[in-house]
């Protein structure tokens, strides 16, 4: 029986020789090898979530253009409804998924048709108007890849974890332009407290080439977002005390809101399970509820992403960072949106979604505590983010990459306190607690 193609690739497992045993040569060998795996991987999930978001702008515009696609939004959870029956079996949990397998290696098979299916499902669901985000989509996108690859490399399970890692942190760090949060999401995200460092150089180079891929060989542009405000300085502190005192206020209520968006969500699947046993029945009765809920809202503000909108009256995460450029419940509003929209089934992410009720609900407390509009609109932005999928690493990188150094010392208490008050709650289930003890029995313990 003829080896494996990774035992002829990768003779050493992950890190290279040199890390374990200060062999420069077989090193070179390692990193050499472990890049003709990481490089296609990056590429190909790059590539992929161009299409992706060259897509999805199109539904939007679509959407916009012909507000009536709305009445359709049943027919649309009917068709990702189909598409999940046709062909989608373990695809079906998603991002869950994809976490499994970096706890249960060997066990967990990543199909490589899970990435054209909830790219589908995805566009299907924003070409409707249903509110959800993308970052699932691309996260998925880029574990269907590893799967997919290691169906011909067979990775030992410890390799195959770090491939997954990379694929994982391929998809996040193409898909919002942020290669160096998407790497430590890749390896913050699995365990609850815990961090996998020997993962980061791999995650590190797959998000670089798939956030290159993605911009410089496709042309994607990203939303910018920018803090124009002078950072506060206070008694020679590079910082203002009166202005952490507020983002630290503003920290608990983004943790607060963390918690109610992840619950809505788990609550609103929970009971359209219990209550719809048809599965094609479920989406629509979804969409219906979304339909009502333009109506008693009296505004399509909320479908979508969110991220901008041809109103210049509308509520989005680009007009959050000015002044009264969110209405006082939006926040909730999207909250109620996204939750009833991907707990019955539509397909999406739900990070974009935490992005809006955070620059929102920001916009709101700067209001409130006399703060700086733009400044807490960012903080909300990645602490709510931070709150919710706990992940305050990532997220306070993610606020460096895209708002600036300058505003580091709020981005990090707005982002850390969130979580702290979000507790062990989220919106992955198949994140794993770390607790000390686990260290002597070598397995994090299952979220309850």
């Amino acid at each position: 029986m003829p080896k494996p193609w990774s035992n002829r690739l990768l003779p050493s497992t992950w890190p290279p020789a040199f890390v374990r045993d200060r062999n420069p040569r077989a090193s070179a060998t390692s990193w050499v090898r472990w890049m003709l795996i990481l490089v296609p991987l990056g590429v190909s999930a790059g590539s992929s979530v161009a299409l992706f978001l060259r897509l999805l702008d199109e539904a939007t515009r679509l959407r916009f253009d012909h507000p009536w696609l709305l009445y359709l939004l049943p027919i649309g959870g009917v068709l990702v409804a189909r598409l999940y029956r046709w062909g989608g079996g373990e695809s079906e949990r998603g991002n869950n998924l994809v976490i499994s397998a970096l706890h249960e290696p060997e066990a967990t098979i990543i199909p490589a048709r899970m990435a054209p299916l909830v790219l589908a499902g995805t566009v299907i669901t924003h070409l409707f108007g249903g509110s959800a985000g993308r970052e699932g989509t691309a996260v998925q996108i880029g574990g269907a890849f590893a799967g997919g690859f290691n169906r011909y490399l067979r990775l030992a399970p410890g390799d195959f974890r770090i491939f997954v890692m990379a694929g994982i942190a391929a998809g996040f760090g193409a898909v919002f332009g942020t290669p160096i949060a998407g790497a430590i999401f890749a390896i913050e995200v699995a365990t609850i407290g815990k961090l996998e460092y020997q993962a980061f150089i791999p995650a590190l180079v797959a998000a670089f080439v798939a956030d290159y891929t993605t911009t410089a060989a496709w042309g994607i542009e990203h939303t910018r977002y920018a803090i124009t405000g002078v950072a506060r300085t206070e008694g020679g502190l590079p910082f203002s005390l009166v202005l952490v005192a507020k983002v630290a206020i503003a920290g608990v209520a983004f943790g607060a809101a963390s918690v109610l968006f992840a619950e809505a969500v788990h609550a609103v699947g929970r009971l359209s399970r219990r209550l719809i046993r048809w599965p094609y029945l479920k989406p629509v009765a979804g969409a219906l509820a979304v339909m009502l809920l333009v109506v008693l809202a009296g505004s399509r503000d909320y479908l979508g992403l969110g991220v901008s909108n041809p109103d210049p009256g509308a509520t989005t995460i680009v007009s959050s960072f000015y002044e009264d450029g969110a209405s006082p419940f939006a926040w909730l509003w999207k909250t109620v949106f996204t939750a009833i929209t991907l707990g019955t089934g539509f397909k999406g992410g739900e990070v974009t979604p935490l992005f809006y009720v955070g620059a929102s609900l920001g916009n709101v407390l700067a209001g409130l505590l006399d703060a700086p509009v733009d400044l807490f609109a960012g903080l909300g932005f990645v602490a709510v983010f931070a709150g919710a999928a706990n992940t305050p690493l990532a997220s306070t990188l993610m606020g460096i990459e895209l708002f600036g150094s300058g505003h580091a010392v709020y981005i990090a208490i707005a982002c850390f306190i969130a979580r702290a008050v979000s507790g062990k709650g989220g919106i992955y289930l198949a994140q794993r607690l770390h607790r000390p003890d686990d260290v002597r029995s070598g397995e994090p313990r299952t979220r309850q």
